[in-house]
């Protein structure tokens, strides 16, 4: 057939009207193309809310990886050191006298020009002084170099987060503190660089002084006990629910109560290792060990969904092909099946750690908010972990703890995008598609 050729003038056909069929497939498409609107504005909103988020983490802690330290030397009088009573001296005057003549001012005698210089540096500098006394004797009578942080408040003045607009009776810092800090960096004296002492210290008083060395060795010993119950244990258990187990209504029991700990909130647990582990058998309060068989009760549920999920994930031909060549159950299971479903297990293990290490609500209710001013020497000693820290210096009422927060929150973001990254590796290296 042809079609009908057109007279000029002629009115064009009429369209005929949509079918019921044509009227539902648009309505379909239009639905469909909301859908799609809907998922991407999700996506963008999602993304926009991260961005913020850790847009402002970064913002906020990234100056605590610059710090600002100065050398001063330090005349050592033999008349005011008495070699027999190192302990009894007051070192940090000592140095506030010795930057004040580098500054050439004069103490008055209610002390106040002293007072007003220690408060722009370290303690630090004290104690190095007196450990290079211990060390060497011989220096007494000599001029020793010492070499230090500034004060948290003259730190946040270099970084520009004190101002000096900012009118005198609302900052710390009165103007002669900040005209001897601008003197002090004039000259040469005061030296910005990398923050090495915010990873290699532990928890301080000063803010200065503060790291997360003793956070992130607590974190790691706590994360090791939770490995050695969760995995094993984890495991064995799914195992033994997927393959071995009768399907009766014992076993529908155990798995329903299985998903329902996975949704129990963790301060829970916290309250279950507080009655269990430490009332009742008296594991050391606020201990690596007590935090990691807390951390593994919470993280066992994550560990047997996950390692049960991948063992259904097995085709039921490797199993049959196993027994069909005289393998036994036990066999089948573990020399075929649980290989065959190790990366999804390794998954789940590492992500349940993962989720671990960022807990802190259990942890608080077994005595790891102390303050804890050193690395933990055995699995009992007691010790803080990296969100405990977290928690302990945003309450603290130092201004320049707030940014240490950040920046142990960008150092706790770092493990655990890690340990993901970690997980999604090994998934896709060792998975085999079926």
């Amino acid at each position: 057939m042809t079609d009908a050729v057109l007279s000029p003038g002629a009115p064009a056909p009429k369209t005929a009207p949509l079918t019921a069929r044509e009227a539902l497939l648009k309505k379909r498409h239009r639905s469909e193309m909301w859908f799609r609107v809907q998922g991407i504005a999700a996506i963008v909103i999602a993304m926009i809310f991260l961005v913020v988020l850790v847009g402002r983490i970064v913002v906020q802690g990234y100056s605590t990886f610059e710090t600002h330290t100065l050398t001063v030397p330090v005349y050592i009088n033999p008349e005011r050191v008495d070699v027999t009573a190192l302990e009894g001296v007051n070192y940090d005057y000592i140095v506030a006298e010795a930057l004040m003549k580098k500054l050439g001012v004069q103490d008055d005698d209610l002390g106040t020009t002293s007072a007003k210089i220690m408060d722009l540096t370290s303690r630090d500098f004290g104690f190095q002084l007196l450990n290079k006394l211990k060390a060497d004797k011989s220096l007494i009578g000599k001029t020793v170099d010492v070499t230090g942080s500034v004060k948290a408040d003259a730190d946040l003045y270099y970084k520009g987060e004190i101002k000096r607009s900012t009118a005198e009776v609302d900052r710390k810092l009165d103007n002669q503190q900040l005209d001897w800090l601008d003197k002090l960096r004039t000259d040469g004296t005061v030296k910005a660089g990398f923050n090495t002492k915010f990873f290699s210290n532990s928890d301080s008083t000063e803010p200065e002084q503060a790291g997360v060395w003793g956070a992130v060795v607590g974190s790691a010993m706590m994360l090791v006990i939770t490995a050695l119950i969760a995995i094993p244990v984890g495991v064995m258990a799914a195992v033994y629910l997927e393959e071995f187990a009768p399907k009766n209504r014992w076993t529908d029991i155990i798995e329903v109560n299985i998903n329902n700990l996975a949704a129990v909130p963790s301060i829970v647990y916290g309250l279950l290792g507080l009655a269990l582990f430490i009332n009742w058998l008296h594991v050391p309060r606020g201990s690596p060990l007590v935090g990691g068989l807390v951390l593994a009760l919470m993280a066992l549920p994550t560990v047997i969904i996950a390692t049960r999920s991948s063992l259904k994930a097995v085709p039921p031909s490797i199993r049959e092909a196993a027994l069909g060549v005289g393998a036994s159950k036990a066999q089948t299971v573990f020399h075929h099946v649980l290989p065959l479903a190790m990366p999804g297990v390794m998954t789940g293990a590492i992500l349940s750690l993962a989720h671990a290490l960022g807990e802190t609500a259990p942890l608080l209710m077994i005595g790891m908010v102390a303050f804890v001013p050193g690395a933990p020497e055995s699995f009992t000693s007691s010790a803080t972990v990296l969100p405990v820290q977290v928690f302990i210096w945003e309450n603290a009422s130092e201004r320049a703890f707030h940014e240490r927060t950040a920046a142990a929150i960008i150092v706790l973001l770092v493990f655990m995008i890690v340990m993901n990254a970690a997980a999604v590796i090994l998934r896709r290296r060792f998975e085999r598609r079926w």
